[in-house]
């Protein structure tokens, strides 16, 4: 089962209201080209002509060497946040994506990112959190970087549980 979270309703209306990014700036206002603008609160692609924020994301809980700050997108306008357990579309139309683990204390842990395709994605995580020191998993673009979602451990001792979030 992969459980999937998207980011806050509270955060993303804060930043659809105007209120300050990673950087402390407010969102650039942009229109989408339609297919390549993933919003990380419905998960979806932003439609063609519609309103979208582009911003710099940085999801970790603090700054520090390894809290990459990169760019996201989000629709302008209020959308549904992402529920349930459905693979979702921003995480579906790209061939490959990049993975990686990160240890507790939000540190890259060397040796786990690799670019995957997307139909293997679900068995790469199993792999990478057999590493004790993995606490959780970054999804990325493969080909910029580009923050798109969170891949946390299920619970030990019952059937693994992968969720998959694009929170802080």
């Amino acid at each position: 089962m992969i459980r999937i979270t998207a980011l806050p309703t509270e955060i993303v209306r804060a930043l659809q209201e105007g209120g300050a990014d990673a950087h402390g700036q407010a969102p650039e206002r942009a229109v989408s080209g339609g297919g390549s603008n993933p919003c990380r609160h419905c998960l979806q692609y932003i439609p063609d002509g519609k309103d979208m924020l582009i911003l710099a994301h940085r999801p970790f809980p603090e700054a520090q060497p390894y809290a990459e700050t990169g760019p996201i997108f989000l629709c302008a306008d209020h959308c549904e946040r992402h529920e349930g357990e459905d693979m979702p579309e921003m995480l579906t139309g790209s061939p490959d994506y990049l993975i990686k683990g990160y240890s507790a204390d939000h540190r890259i842990v060397y040796g786990t990112g690799i670019v995957i395709p997307q139909a293997e994605m679900r068995r790469q995580t199993e792999a990478i959190f057999a590493d004790e020191r993995v606490s959780y998993i970054h999804v990325r673009s493969s080909r910029n970087n580009c923050y798109q979602a969170r891949i946390d451990r299920g619970v030990k001792g019952k059937v693994p549980t992968l969720t998959l979030t694009s929170e802080h």
